[in-house]
């Protein structure tokens, strides 16, 4: 056989690759499990992660992009999907795509098997993410990210 061209990955290679866990600092009941794809491309632009939320967890916390779209494909299993002030029941199939301006967002899974899913989306220099029941945003450049009170903002300049 003979080596791979970097964009193309196997599912065993998927599949045997490390889990990382992350848990979101703001919530204590988060924990998903990703395994990246895109990073393991020549993808640069875009990021699409394999997720795995187990029974009785969410995925990060409730919140919005100011500047990158995103979008979830559920493989199998079933959860809960916070979409502004609504909830809904999602499962193997259903797709959902958060455009700009987007709406406050969640995933959870309060069932007895794992959800598994695809999410992705762009991946800009700079995004600010809003966590509007923690009263809460996150400003993300690169590599880095910093949580900042929003009655700590202050305002520039008004238009």
């Amino acid at each position: 056989m003979t080596d791979l061209p970097p964009q193309l990955l196997k599912a065993a290679d998927i599949q045997a690759s490390e889990e990382f866990k992350f848990n979101h600092p703001l919530n204590a009941n988060s924990e998903v499990y990703l395994r990246s794809l895109s990073r393991k491309t020549d993808l640069n632009r875009v990021v699409v992660n394999l997720a795995r939320i187990p029974p009785d967890k969410e995925s990060f916390i409730y919140h919005s992009h100011s500047n990158e779209e995103e979008w979830i494909y559920i493989l199998s299993g079933r959860g809960i999907a916070d979409i502004g002030d609504a909830e809904y029941e999602v499962g193997p199939g259903d797709f959902i795509g958060f455009g700009l301006p987007q709406q406050p967002h969640h995933l959870r899974n309060p069932f007895d098997v794992d959800l598994v899913y695809l999410v992705g989306g762009e991946q800009i220099k700079v995004d600010i993410g809003t966590f509007p029941r923690h009263g809460k945003r996150v400003i993300r450049e690169g590599d880095s990210a910093y949580i900042v009170e929003e009655s700590a903002l202050q305002s520039f300049w008004k238009s």
